[in-house]
């Protein structure tokens, strides 16, 4: 009965062996470390649910005193940054649709007159509703402009003007979005996180794999380069992706009743890059685990910031300067503003390819390190 008895000795050898196996195995304890620090920091400073300094291109049709006042109210105000001052709406509205602002205000022609009548004139907002959480604090604080911004010009002969409950009228339009239906930018968003996940993972264990099954010399033995062997195994996952990317878009379409404006084709060129980068990331991977845990381990390392910093739950506009810096960098936040730029407002090439280069600069960089890293021996 004495071996069945729990006893100390056995239990601090057991307890050392895995102190043991667990200093060498270096690499799953860094990230077991790791992923909880990168968790609190993404979520402790990166994470903003109420983005500020919101680009803003302003259309002035009719310059003067009043439309001085409403772009400096707008620059005054915390949510809004002036990116941008023309007197053409066609190039407020190009700027929406390329993402480089996401308000257009425009003055429009005999504003100062009308609102010296006391005629109420309209003052144009429009907003880019692809990500309704993105904007929905700053569309809320636009009326209040309508109260202050004025406060220092109607004086004297204007004052009766003041005293009403405001001197212009504020039109908000949605575009892209007009009804603010979430699953509009949700389900395109799943395009590219579920591409993120299954490509890095498949590829990830990909030589993992042949490392644990043993069949890793024999792919040695091959009268193969590296770069063969990379496109040979990243291949057939290029076609898998290409299978899961029409099938999420046919249950976008005609189950979540999705809109398709822009061109398909130019979406399956994107995501086939999209794909690619991903698959070069999943290689890299594989060359620097030694199993196919850690392979996983460090795959949810890659997707964890893609999904945090990308912009595809948190407002991307929301978070400081060094965590855009980093989703800058991931190729998820580039895909996701042209897969919703594709299907919501109906972009072309012009306006993605600003989204499109960086995809590619980072394919040849995953590429680049992948190849290098590749080992033609067993140590």
């Amino acid at each position: 009965m004495n071996g069945y008895r729990f006893t100390l000795h056995r239990f601090f050898a057991v307890l050392m062996k895995e102190m043991i196996q667990m200093r060498r195995d270096r690499m799953t304890l860094g990230l077991l470390i790791g992923i909880p620090v990168m968790q609190l920091f993404i979520f402790g400073y990166a994470i903003n649910m109420v983005p500020r300094h919101l680009a803003t291109v302003v259309s002035v049709a009719d310059p003067g005193p009043f439309s001085d006042s409403i772009v400096a109210a707008l620059n005054n105000s915390s949510y809004f940054d002036i990116v941008k001052a023309t007197n053409s709406p066609a190039e407020a509205r190009r700027m929406l649709a390329r993402g480089d602002a996401s308000f257009a205000v425009e003055i429009p022609v005999n504003f100062s007159r009308d609102l010296i009548r006391g005629a109420k004139p309209n003052l144009l907002v429009e907003a880019d509703a692809t990500d309704p959480a993105a904007g929905s604090y700053a569309l809320a604080a636009i009326p209040n402009l309508a109260v202050t911004a004025m406060r220092d010009d109607l004086v004297g002969p204007l004052a009766p003007l003041a005293a009403k409950p405001a001197a212009f009228n504020v039109v908000v339009h949605n575009l892209y979005n007009p009804e603010n239906i979430t699953q509009y930018n949700i389900v395109p968003g799943l395009l590219g996180v579920i591409l993120t996940l299954t490509m890095v993972l498949a590829t990830a264990i990909a030589l993992t794999r042949e490392r644990e099954r043993g069949t890793y010399e024999n792919l040695l033995a091959m009268p193969t380069r590296p770069v063969e062997i990379m496109v040979g195994k990243i291949t057939p996952n290029i076609f898998v992706g290409a299978f899961q990317a029409m099938l999420i878009l046919l249950l976008a379409r005609f189950v979540f009743h999705v809109p398709f404006i822009g061109s398909l084709s130019l979406l399956a060129a994107t995501s086939a890059l999209f794909i690619t980068a991903l698959l070069g990331v999943g290689y890299t991977i594989s060359t620097v685990a030694r199993n196919q845990m850690q392979a996983m381990q460090m795959t949810f390392f890659f997707l964890l910031p893609s999904i945090m910093l990308s912009g595809f739950i948190f407002p991307f506009r929301g978070m400081p300067g060094w965590a855009q810096w980093i989703g800058e960098v991931l190729p998820i936040t580039h895909f996701l503003r042209i897969v919703r730029g594709i299907l919501l407002k109906g972009n072309g090439t012009f306006e993605v390819w600003p989204e499109v280069w960086p995809m590619i600069l980072f394919l040849f960089a995953a590429g680049t390190v992948a190849i290098t890293r590749f080992r033609r021996t067993l140590d």
